[in-house]
């Protein structure tokens, strides 16, 4: 089992590869190809036919999954990227802190 340390709708930014520095919330995982979609990130142009009749065809751009390593979290309350840390509350759950501020993700 593949664990990632994102998750759909999580704001990332990129750290690494031609989109460095860019932003974005986080549209798909795949754990098991270790993979993320982020919105307006890693932009490649895709050659669409038509499929019904009067549907028009071309050039399209759509993202394109990028490597989880690649991306980092940002924290909704520094606003900062970050890595992250785990937390057990009394009750039993378990949930994600940011390292650098300490407040939950």
């Amino acid at each position: 089992m593949n664990k990632l340390h994102v998750k759909t709708g999580d704001t990332v930014v990129v750290i690494s590869g031609k989109d460095k520095g860019k932003k974005g919330t986080v549209l798909a995982v795949s754990p098991s190809e270790r993979k993320v979609i982020v919105e307006k990130v890693n932009m490649v142009s895709k050659h669409v036919k038509p499929r019904r009749m009067g549907e028009p065809g071309g050039i399209i751009k759509a993202e394109a999954a990028m490597y989880a390593d690649k991306v980092q979290l940002v924290c909704p309350r520094c606003k900062q990227p970050t890595r992250i840390g785990h937390k057990i509350y009394e009750d039993g759950s378990k949930g994600r802190i940011c390292r650098k501020c300490g407040e939950a993700i």
